[in-house]
């Protein structure tokens, strides 16, 4: 064998012995330790996706779980709960309630991102698990997600043990799991909840107010009985008087009544009802919805242990929940008909008015403007008619029909006067009519003398039939026509007056 063979037999032998050693490194070291970091992930989290070494659909990562069931052990008590098709989360047991959001989420993101931080003790003998707490778990947890599928589901238990003084860390432990692992404390602040805890609050509600047809409501003060306009949109006081009603008024008044929170909730019987004033309450409100049962809600106020304590029952077809709520719930729905009226000053809507008719007082002549369909059939534009003719600046009639259609009487004043003069309203008095395309009448304002003691504020007569208080600058009616007109152009602009220079 020639030098240069011999070359190059050493040559290959030593490159099939270096890749010996690269697959060795790989396959005998580098795989083992890449499994072992694998398994030690996987064993390190709360709820583990997967086992370790599986893969999800097409060899992927393991999809992020969807919790659907959690059952949760406390001191207390069990408590139940399942995911619905909304992804709301229910009370199953011990009773059949909405469950509260936020203590769930926080429940379920705690499962799905914690992990553990150390191991404690790889096999635990019971003295050892009653040392940590857990031959009696403080609490458990038994969680079950879908991965990807509802047919592929996992389930996990995790014991909660005592909180380690040392570090504020918790003892847990994993079913079928011999090891005794240390979480962070914030593990068990989210998992280790009550039934109390795990429900929600807000009992009183959710009333939505577009499905509602009619409120009635007798409270301490005051009764009053509120239904839906004809149109579907608004509302309108029935009883004591008949009147317009504030549909922002009615609408708040249905947040505030869900934002109140049950402080507990004790037992339901018909001697609790008795026991707690129940059937002779304090509130007694109905709100009935265009289908379905309607919602009655009965609130009560009593004395225990020198203490007073307010309670409310809210029952609806065969459900029916009692609760305690906070003391100021029973001011919610104790409104007066000055709070519940509308103070809308006119009662209109801005897309119908064609024609306005602006009288500025003190015999001066009304100002005319109405608005002049395009030739393309457009929005088209506002034109002054009298007492001078031309083109109206079109922010300007835009911005006073804005400010009409949003003005708010800041006060009550005298209901269905039997004279208006004595006010400075007559039909001399500044104000405004706002007319349709058939000239009919939609709305008028009457704008009279100064509120006594209120700088800035003046009586007014609009769609209502009262004497409203209002601010005195919140429109800007125009006085004469200039201020509605567009300006001619000016001679710097080529307007009318300019001068022609002479051809040299």
């Amino acid at each position: 064998m020639r030098q240069t063979q011999k070359n190059l037999v050493t040559l290959l032998a030593l490159t099939a012995a270096a890749a010996g050693l690269g697959l060795y490194a790989w396959y005998g070291v580098k795989e083992p330790d890449a499994r072992e970091a694998e398994r030690k992930e996987v064993s390190e989290q709360l709820f583990a996706a997967q086992e370790a070494g599986a893969k999800g659909e097409a060899g992927g990562a393991s999809p992020a779980p969807v919790f659907t069931k959690l059952t949760v052990k406390a001191s207390s008590g069990t408590t139940e709960l399942v995911r619905e098709k909304d992804g709301t989360w229910r009370v199953t047991s011990p009773v059949s309630a909405r469950a509260e959001m936020a203590a769930v989420e926080a429940m379920t993101s705690t499962l799905a991102s914690s992990k553990f931080t150390a191991t404690v003790d790889e096999a635990p003998t019971d003295a050892d698990l009653e040392k940590y707490g857990l031959k009696t778990p403080v609490f458990s947890v038994t969680a079950t997600a879908s991965m990807g599928s509802p047919a592929q589901e996992r389930t996990v238990t995790l014991h909660g043990g005592i909180e380690n003084t040392f570090d504020g860390s918790v003892y847990v432990r994993r079913e079928g799991d011999p090891k005794v692992y240390a979480a962070p404390g914030a593990v068990r602040w989210s998992l280790d909840r009550d039934s109390f805890a795990l429900r929600s609050k807000e009992f009183l509600g959710p009333l939505e107010e577009p499905s509602l047809q009619s409120i009635e409501v007798k409270a301490k003060a005051n009764a009053y009985l509120l239904a839906r306009d004809t149109g579907g949109t608004g509302w309108r006081l029935v009883k004591p008087v008949a009147e317009r009603a504030d549909e922002v008024k009615v609408a708040d008044l249905l947040t505030a009544l869900k934002e109140q929170r049950a402080l507990s909730f004790p037992v339901d019987s018909a001697e609790a009802r008795q026991k707690l004033g129940l059937e002779a309450p304090v509130v007694d409100a109905r709100f009935t919805p265009a289908t379905g049962e309607p919602v009655r809600l009965r609130l009560s106020q009593v004395t225990e242990g020198g203490e007073t304590k307010v309670y409310a029952l809210r029952e609806q077809g065969p459900q029916a929940l009692l609760g305690e709520v906070p003391e100021s719930a029973l001011a919610v729905l104790d409104m007066g008909v000055p709070e519940l009226k509308d103070k809308r000053v006119l009662a209109f809507r801005r897309e119908d008015v064609k024609r306005l008719v602006f009288h500025p007082g003190g015999g001066a002549e009304p100002i005319a403007v109405a608005r002049v369909t395009g030739a393309d059939g457009g929005a088209g534009v506002w034109e002054v008619e009298s007492p001078k003719k031309g083109k109206a600046q079109h922010f300007k009639v835009a911005s006073v029909l804005g400010s009409l259609d949003t003005f708010k009487a800041s006060a009550f004043s005298e209901a269905k006067p039997k004279s208006w003069a004595k006010f400075g309203i007559s039909d001399a008095s500044r104000g405004a009519v706002l007319q349709g395309a058939d000239g009919k009448e939609l709305a008028r304002l009457w704008l009279g003398n100064e509120v006594k003691d209120k700088p800035g504020t003046v009586y007014a007569r609009g769609s209502g039939p009262d004497v409203l208080e209002v601010s005195a600058t919140w429109v800007e009616l125009p006085t004469k026509p200039e201020d509605l007109l567009e300006a001619p152009p000016s001679p710097a602009d080529g307007g009318p007056d300019a001068t022609v220079s002479p051809t040299p």
